[in-house]
C-alpha cells in the first residue's frame, strides 16, 4: 500500500486537508495547471475568498496562514448591505459585535502557495479510479498509480472521484454568471464589504490592500456577457452607479473574468473508500461568501474524524467515514436553505417581495441580538 489516503485536487480544500490529516500517511495529487502562481507585487489576483475567523484559525494551526505576506490580506471590519428600494439596508460592525474582525480577504493564488509550501505533491491528471475491497488504486494519464486505503474527491464540481464512486449529484443552474474583477477607489474602503441586492443580480465588492477593492457581480448570463465586452472606462463608470457612489471614481486594476453559477448537492458524501470534501460535494451562489468556508469546515471534520480513529482502524472503514458525513449532513443543508431563500427571497420581482425583504433588512439592522447571532454563525 503506498499511502493510507489519496487527497485529489490540489485546490485550498484538497491541499489544507493534506496538510492537516494527522496519523495517517497522505499523497496529494493535483494536476501541473493548479500549481499555484501569485499575482505580482502591487497586483492582486480577482479571485478572492472572505474567510472566517475559525477557518483562518483553523489555517494558522496547520502552519498556512503564517505563510501568507501580512500585505495581501485584508481584514474585513464591517459590512454594509443594501435591498433594492435605495433605502433598506443592515450593518455588521466587528467592534459594536465584540470580535477583532469579521472575516479576511485572501486571494485564491497567494492562499493556495501558502497551503502547498511544504507539501509533497503527485502532480498528474487523474485518469480512473478503481474502488477495490481493500483498498482504492489511483491511475494517472501517464501511466503512474497509486494505491490507498482511501481517496477524499476534493476535485472540485465536476469531481471524478464522485462519478467513479457512482454518487449522484443534484444540480441546477442559476442563470446567473459571476463577473470578478478588482479596481482602485477614489475613497478609502476602510476595510468594509459591501453588497448590493438588485433584484437579481448581486454586488458585492470586498476590500483588498492598498485601497483596491475586488467586485463579485452576479448577473443573468445575458447581462454578463454584456458586461464583459464593456471597456474599462465604461466598466468603472457601470460599478460607480451600480454601487451607488459609495466609493468615489473607480479604476479597474485587475482585467475581469467570470465564472458560471449553479447549485450543486451530492446525494452521499462518503462510500466505501471514499470521502467528498468542498465543492466535489456542495456547490452554492456566492451571495453569502461562504463557498470555501464551508469546504475548510469539512476538512476540519473530516480531519478531525482520522486523527481521531483508534489506532490500527483502516481510514477507509464506511462507518468511520459516516460519523463525517453525519456530522456535517446539518450545517450543509442549514447553509443551503439560507443561500437559496436568500437568492429567492431577493430574486423575486414583485412588490410586494421587495416591501418584505427591504423591511426585512431595515428590521434585522434594529436588533442588536439578531445580528451578533448573524455574525457570530458568519464567523464558524
Amino acid at each position: 500500500m503506498d499511502y493510507d489516503v489519496i487527497v485529489v485536487g490540489g485546490g485550498p480544500v484538497g491541499a489544507s486537508l493534506a496538510r492537516a490529516a494527522g496519523g495517517v500517511s497522505v499523497a496529494l495529487l493535483a494536476a501541473a495547471r493548479r500549481i499555484p502562481k501569485p499575482a505580482p507585487e502591487g497586483a492582486f489576483d480577482s479571485r478572492v475568498y472572505a474567510l472566517s475567523p475559525a477557518n483562518v484559525s483553523f489555517l494558522r494551526e496547520i502552519g498556512a496562514w503564517q505563510a501568507i505576506p501580512e500585505a495581501r490580506l485584508a481584514p474585513v471590519h464591517a459590512m454594509r448591505v443594501f435591498g433594492d428600494d435605495g433605502a433598506s439596508r443592515i450593518e455588521f460592525d466587528a467592534y459594536r459585535a465584540g470580535v477583532p474582525v469579521l472575516a479576511w480577504i485572501v486571494e485564491d493564488a497567494v492562499l493556495q502557495d501558502a497551503l502547498w509550501q511544504g507539501l509533497d505533491v503527485e502532480v498528474g491528471d487523474l485518469e480512473k479510479i478503481q474502488v477495490l475491497e481493500e483498498s482504492i488504486r489511483a491511475t494517472l494519464r501517464d501511466g503512474r498509480s497509486l494505491t490507498a486505503r482511501l481517496v477524499v474527491g476534493a476535485d472540485g464540481a465536476d469531481s471524478l472521484v464522485r462519478r467513479a464512486a457512482g454518487i449522484a449529484a443534484a444540480e441546477r443552474e442559476y442563470g446567473q454568471t459571476a463577473v470578478v474583477a478588482n479596481f482602485r477607489c477614489e475613497k478609502p474602503h476602510r476595510n468594509t464589504a459591501y453588497q448590493w441586492f438588485q433584484r437579481g443580480p448581486v454586488l458585492a465588492l470586498l476590500p483588498l490592500p492598498s485601497g483596491q477593492v475586488s467586485m463579485v457581480w452576479s448577473l443573468p448570463t445575458a447581462e454578463a456577457e454584456r458586461v464583459l465586452r464593456l471597456d474599462p472606462e465604461a466598466l468603472c463608470r457601470e460599478l460607480e452607479a451600480a454601487s451607488c457612489g459609495e466609493l468615489g471614481a473607480l479604476s479597474l486594476a485587475a482585467a475581469p473574468r467570470s465564472y458560471p453559477l449553479r447549485h450543486l448537492a451530492a446525494r452521499r458524501m462518503v462510500a466505501p473508500r471514499v470521502a467528498l470534501a468542498g465543492d466535489a460535494a456542495h456547490v452554492i451562489h456566492p451571495l453569502a461568501g461562504q463557498g470555501l468556508n464551508l469546504g475548510l469546515q469539512d476538512v476540519r471534520e473530516l480531519a478531525g474524524v482520522l486523527s481521531s480513529r483508534d489506532e490500527g482502524r483502516d481510514p477507509g472503514d464506511l462507518r468511520l467515514l459516516r460519523r463525517y458525513e453525519r456530522a456535517r449532513a446539518e450545517p450543509i443543508l442549514a447553509m443551503n436553505i439560507a443561500v437559496d431563500g436568500l437568492f429567492a427571497l431577493f430574486g423575486g420581482r414583485s412588490e410586494g417581495v421587495a416591501r418584505l425583504r427591504n423591511a426585512g433588512l431595515n428590521l434585522a439592522d434594529r436588533v442588536p441580538v439578531l445580528k451578533n447571532v448573524l455574525i457570530r454563525q458568519a464567523m464558524s
